[in-house]
């Protein structure tokens, strides 16, 4: 299982599960397609950030 710490692991129309900003207290996850990634970095410790088909 990934972290999605390793910008190179990610890639348009992988599934993925993401806790957005708003959940993260309670670290609630949402599920759905990578659309776009925004990090631009090849690595982020708190992960990458992406764009999900869904918005």
């Amino acid at each position: 299982m990934m972290d999605g710490t390793i910008r190179a692991d990610i890639h348009p129309g992988l599934r993925v599960a993401i806790v957005t900003k708003e959940d993260q207290p309670t670290g609630k996850a949402t599920y759905g397609v990578v659309r776009e990634i925004l990090t631009s970095a090849p690595t982020h410790p708190n992960g990458i950030k992406v764009r999900l088909e869904t918005g």
